[in-house]
């Protein structure tokens, strides 16, 4: 059984799919590596959930 040689197309292909997949693996280690500075600094995380929270709200200077 012998293998046909790869079409010019094909190899055109696979080399945009690793590029792309290479992006997208940045992309999520970037994330991921936001996501661990922002855990362990350890920043107060709250959600906007509707409520008034006092301590959301900013400070008022006097003049």
């Amino acid at each position: 059984m012998t293998f046909r040689p790869a079409h010019e197309l094909h190899k055109r292909r696979f080399s945009r799919n690793l590029g792309l997949g290479l992006v997208l693996g940045a992309f999520v280690v970037l994330v991921f590596a936001l996501t661990v500075v922002k855990v362990t600094r350890g920043d107060p995380m709250k959600a906007f959930d509707h409520k008034l929270d006092p301590q959301a709200e900013p400070v008022k200077v006097q003049p």
